[in-house]
């Protein structure tokens, strides 16, 4: 009789619910061996589960590929709402039908995730490009024209040209072929690698902030008006990261 170990040995290397080797362990009394299959179904349809909702999430991927399109650019920004900081923008160029499990809004997924997932998408990407528009250039054109700027250099920053573009709820000044989306880094995993990339690419770049202007908790808020950072204001002012044209800095500054 084979041992509980070698059971579970045999047993990971199955991927079908449907595998008869299920049936045959039925008769196994062990109560080891009964938690083993139990568990090892469990892990099977949620690997399930993942790949399906990873299709569903090629669904505007897998339209481009029937119309002869292979390299599809996914871009997002992140940043838009922040006091202090940078909007980032981020455009990824994955393989076809390339999946990356735990990809998701960025929104979505833990942030302790965040770097193992943004790890996987760069070992995969064929391309991935970055575009970045500091607090000056927001305040002279607005967060959202700073926006579109941020993802045309993402654009522009890509070692291989797309042959479309999937946007996140933008339209861009482009001749590219272009698909905007609303709420599309829940609906597009080009989408999703993208948002993910400028994610991790701005809260980087806001822990270094942190460490220059600490007393906001930008590693934390990443920029965003929580009750520590507005309390940084109130104590240590405005620093030259902050966005001038937002509340409350702007009345700040004109005191």
């Amino acid at each position: 009789m084979a041992t509980i170990k070698e059971i579970k040995e045999q047993l990971a290397s199955i991927d079908s619910l449907d595998d008869t080797f299920f049936k045959d362990l039925l008769t196994d009394q062990r109560s080891g061996v009964q938690q083993a299959i139990k568990q090892r179904q469990k892990q099977i349809q949620a690997e399930r589960a993942e790949n399906e909702r990873l299709e569903r999430m090629l669904f505007y991927e897998k339209m481009l590929y029937e119309q002869g399109c292979q390299a599809i650019a996914g871009i997002d920004e992140v940043g838009r709402g922040p006091l202090a900081g940078p909007v980032v923008a981020a455009a990824v160029i994955l393989p076809p039908n390339c999946k990356i499990r735990g990809l998701d809004d960025s929104k979505k997924i833990p942030k302790s995730k965040h770097e193992t997932i943004y790890n996987d998408i760069v070992k995969n990407a064929v391309a991935i490009g970055l575009g970045i528009k500091s607090n000056h250039v927001i305040d002279q054109i607005n967060i959202y024209e700073a926006t579109k700027l941020a993802m045309l250099e993402a654009l522009r920053t890509l070692s291989v040209q797309p042959q479309h573009l999937l946007i996140d709820a933008m339209e861009l000044s482009t001749d590219l072929p272009q698909t905007s989306l609303i709420k599309g880094d829940a609906k597009s995993l080009s989408i999703a690698a993208a948002s993910i990339v400028a994610k991790v690419t701005r809260d980087r770049m806001m822990a270094a902030y942190d460490r220059e202007f600490p007393g906001y908790g930008f590693v934390q808020n990443a920029g965003y008006g929580t009750k520590e950072h507005l309390k940084g204001l109130q104590e240590r002012g405005v620093t030259p990261i902050h966005r001038q044209s937002f509340e409350p800095i702007k009345s700040i500054t004109s005191q």
